[in-house]
């Protein structure tokens, strides 16, 4: 059977119509080239009857070298990214600014996959430049996939990348200031949940041979910044920044079965996610927050569920950071010198820290 042709309208068709050549009424629609008005004109009114409504964007975009797409290495698994509202807020922030430029945003885990192997879109997916929202690892098989490709990269809090603009956080010096907080309430043991350190998912106390396998920026400079102020106690690293693990973590670290005068007496994390479970384990082992013990996250979420709690937290500019990995994003492609940014961070008190308990 043959097939019908289609109906569809097209350039050739509106040419037609308008009795021009069919590069012609492609200037017409480019905005640019010797055409007049007059049959610029005529080309849109045949435009217009015929219901089209011009050449599709993409394949204007590959004739110009270009995709139109930035693709978003997130660095975790998406149902987990999601459930993450740090992740979410630098996301939303990302996406606004690269819509005003009619951008699409290709969502990429940065996982992974074992033996230096990457999440296939990284090696055959179209993107113009690729935005490492969590950074980079040493010998990071997500940059080297992209580097072999010569795609442009962003680089946000991460190990800086040389011609790459680096999007960071002063986060040292805010992991800092929460543990002057905790120390000028007088707490003198300060418990520490961290970040996961690097490839792989881990949880359990750290030693000091494990302290140096610290990669991931995030985790590197907060540690670094609490070390600034205090040795902690006790440093438990997670798997990811989710309530649960946080819980997980201070149940191990203030339970029933560590003697009363060796338990901490405060708790800093590197997320407000493990603070919140943090908080939440204190109360399930009948601690009182702040009395028994203080808790101290960092990003500044809004976390209503943790109720009559607001956490003590050092805030950050999510959507701010997201909206500079966005900027830098179109700088690169329009080849523009994009510039590398350092975001302040401050220390919020809320109801979760309070003075030392006396023993």
């Amino acid at each position: 059977m043959g097939r019908t042709p289609s109906n569809r309208p097209t350039l050739a068709r509106v040419a037609e119509r308008a009795g021009v050549s069919v590069s012609t009424a492609s200037l017409a629609f480019s905005g640019s080239g010797p055409i007049t008005p007059e049959t610029r004109d005529k080309v849109f009114a045949a435009a217009t009857d015929l219901g089209y409504t011009g050449p599709n964007p993409l394949g204007r975009q590959l004739r110009r070298g270009r995709s139109g797409i930035v693709g978003v290495v997130i660095g975790d698994h998406p149902g987990r990214a999601f459930r993450d509202p740090v992740a979410v807020q630098v996301l939303d922030g990302l996406v606004d600014v690269l819509g005003t430029e009619g951008l699409g945003v290709l969502l990429i885990p940065g996982v992974d996959l074992g033996e230096d192997t990457v999440d296939p879109l990284l090696e055959t997916a179209a993107m113009d430049v690729a935005v490492l929202v969590w950074g980079v690892l040493t010998d990071d098989p997500t940059l080297a996939a992209l580097q072999r490709r010569s795609v442009p990269v962003v680089v946000g809090e991460g190990r800086a990348v040389e011609g790459s603009p680096l999007v960071e956080l002063e986060d040292r010096a805010g992991a800092a200031e929460a543990v002057r907080h905790l120390v000028g309430l007088g707490h003198t043991r300060i418990a520490e949940i961290s970040l996961p350190f690097g490839r792989g998912e881990r949880s359990g106390p750290v030693d000091a041979e494990r302290l140096a396998c610290a990669d991931r920026t995030p985790t590197a400079h907060r540690m670094a910044g609490i070390r600034d102020v205090v040795d902690p106690v006790i440093t438990w690293e997670t798997p990811a920044s989710l309530v649960e693990h946080g819980r997980d973590a201070a149940t191990e670290i203030l339970g029933t079965w560590v003697p009363a005068d060796e338990r901490p007496t405060a708790i800093v994390a590197h997320s407000d996610l493990l603070a919140a479970g943090a908080v939440i384990a204190a109360r399930e082992l009948g601690l009182r927050i702040p009395e028994d013990v203080s808790v101290a996250g960092f990003d500044g979420l809004d976390l209503p569920w943790l109720s009559p709690d607001v956490l003590t937290s050092v805030h950050q500019p999510l959507r701010d950071k997201g909206m500079k990995l966005g900027q830098a994003a179109i700088d690169l492609i329009a080849g523009r010198e994009p510039t590398s940014v350092s975001l302040p961070v401050g220390l919020v008190p809320g109801t979760t820290t309070g003075p030392a308990p006396a023993r």
